[in-house]
């Protein structure tokens, strides 16, 4: 799911894709947008002054024109946890937030995209999605097929 999310992100702003599905995208960790007004950042640990253990996000967009930068936290959990992991992902990134705020002076805010592992949804999940830049079909996103891709890739990257 993360990483058709970053597809359309990058789709919708402009910047250079070199495939044309989702599921063939391998995100580059830094990309800029057409025109240089969006940055976007993947899976990157953003240095800080001072030390805080959650730095590093699955998609970060900073929007140089406005001064925004958006914190987005994709993730896969159990059907029964999506309302609880989600309710504790936005109180996990606040110091994050605070010091992206001051170091990079934007207006920060931090977005949960949780789906369970068969493709169950929040009641919010439409509303975090609608602030990502690009057009997004939540059937899609949530379709059992992007849940299990996403499952078996973190599973491939733990037992290997």
């Amino acid at each position: 799911m993360c990483a058709q999310l970053h597809f359309n992100i990058c789709k919708d702003t402009g910047a250079q894709l070199d495939k044309k599905h989702w599921h063939e995208h391998v995100p580059k960790s830094v990309e800029t947008s057409h025109g240089g007004k969006l940055t976007i950042l993947w899976y990157q640990q953003v240095q800080t002054e001072r030390t805080i253990p959650n730095n590093r996000l699955d998609i970060i967009i900073r929007d140089n024109e406005k001064g925004t930068c958006m914190l987005i936290d994709v993730a896969i959990s159990g059907d029964r946890n999506v309302i609880k992991k989600e309710a504790e992902k936005i109180p996990e990134y606040k110091d994050f937030t605070i010091e992206m705020q001051r170091i990079w002076n934007v207006k920060t805010k931090v977005i949960p995209v949780l789906a369970g592992a068969t493709g169950t949804i929040s009641k919010s999940f439409r509303k975090y999605v609608s602030y990502i830049p690009g057009n997004y079909e939540v059937k899609e996103l949530q379709k059992k097929k992007t849940a299990i891709l996403g499952t078996a890739h973190i599973l491939r990257n733990v037992l290997m």
